[in-house]
């Protein structure tokens, strides 16, 4: 909890803190990469840095954390710490990297305010950089602890076993542990990170869903070709597709993930993705098919076309496995004969939820945006919508 003295501080300078975040964001990546670039190259993404993604990430999750101390201050922003705390555990974030962002960052912040950071106000601000730190700290510690509970932690070398062309920009990576060692148990919705090295030397992580039910000693992950559209291509997702087959190796971390299926067989279930969103679906709905769900359960997806819908024919198997399950699906681009009011963007207007559903969404920020909106108009409770967001979570400030 916040002092009151900071409490004070903070609400009267969030307004000039908050509108410079950006660009204190921006300082401090520069400072930091340029006292240890091998940060830039080895852990962080290279093209959310460039993109500047992952800069307003930073700005909106610290903004949002300050807010809530003020505006909320006996109520602890636990959605936001875990999902930020699950991509630092499986990217393998240490508590002693907490004190150089501390220290790279308020130099950005005394850089950009000048005289406006008195020595109160630095206190203050380092109260909450600290109270937030330490919290991300404390949750990653226990994540750590389980992961070693349920097997070998932190990265395991995997081997390759099967790869699948889904569609022309999504391929499947089978893999096992190459030591033969059991495969650490799951959640359907949760993620690993593939760290590989690129011919530039570097080492690269991005994070990819689970595909299927736990359960198998075989994993399966699915990878979407990032076309830049103008800014650079995605560099580790061009390398899997390019250079990664069948006896290929790849680095894996244990499996994190708030995303996860949390739902009795008597609660009703929506299942909402967009384009490559619709992997962790596809866990969901295969341990749906393994409990043998009764309750209603709700599948949409949208795409550009059906072409372009990895992994329908499994959308389309577990859901008719299911007692009582719809699939709704809504392309850009159509084949002939497919239904006008599935055509273009989602709209659940004409799509019937039973009361109490809890949703799950997976895909492009406007995607879940708009779904978001759509449901809480039909009733749900914005406590029963959760959201999954593949990179740096912008949507942080609003959640």
């Amino acid at each position: 909890m916040l002092s009151e003295q900071s409490a004070a501080t903070i609400r009267a300078t969030l307004p000039a803190v908050g509108g410079a975040l950006p660009e204190i964001s921006d300082r401090f990546y520069a400072g930091l990469f340029s006292a240890h670039p091998e940060l830039l190259r080895d852990l962080f993404n290279r093209g959310n840095q460039s993109s500047g993604v992952q800069r307003r990430a930073l700005a909106g999750a610290f903004a949002a954390f300050a807010t809530q101390l003020v505006e909320r201050p006996d109520v602890r922003p636990d959605t936001m710490l875990n999902r930020i705390a699950h991509k630092h555990a499986s990217l393998g974030i240490a508590p002693e990297q907490y004190p150089v962002v501390h220290t790279y960052l308020f130099a950005a912040v005394a850089d950009v305010l000048g005289e406006a950071i008195t020595p109160p106000v630095a206190a203050a601000w380092t109260e909450v950089y600290w109270l937030m730190a330490n919290a991300l700290v404390a949750i990653e510690k226990r994540l750590y602890a389980a992961a070693e509970a349920a097997g070998p932690g932190g990265r395991r070398t995997w081997k390759v076993v099967g790869r699948v062309e889904e569609t022309a920009d999504v391929t499947t990576f089978l893999v096992r542990p190459a030591d033969g060692a059991p495969a650490p148990a799951f959640r359907p919705g949760q993620y690993v990170s593939v760290r590989v090295e690129l011919p530039d030397g570097a080492h690269q992580t991005r994070q990819y869903s689970l595909i299927g039910a736990p359960g198998s000693a075989v994993r399966r992950i699915g990878v979407k070709r990032v076309h830049g559209g103008g800014a650079p291509d995605g560099e580790v997702s061009h390398h899997l597709h390019a250079r990664v087959h069948v006896g290929s190796t790849l680095e894996l971390s244990a499996p994190y993930g708030d995303l996860v299926l949390d739902a009795g067989d008597r609660t009703p279930v929506l299942l909402a993705s967009a384009g490559i969103g619709v992997t962790p679906m596809i866990a969901m709905l295969e341990q749906l098919v393994a409990n043998a769900h009764s309750a209603p359960v709700t599948v949409v997806h949208a795409d550009r076309s059906p072409a372009g819908h990895a992994l329908r024919k499994e959308h389309e198997a577990y859901t008719a496995k299911l007692a009582d399950a719809a699939a709704h699906f809504w392309y850009e681009r159509p084949q002939p004969g497919h239904p006008a009011d599935r055509t273009g963007l989602v709209d659940l207007s004409g799509v019937p939820l039973a009361s109490g559903t809890r949703a799950y969404l997976c895909g492009p920020l406007p995607f879940m945006r708009a779904v978001r909106t759509q449901l809480l108009e039909k009733g749900l409770a914005p406590a029963d919508i959760h959201y999954e967001v593949f990179g740096p979570d912008l949507w942080l400030a609003q959640d």
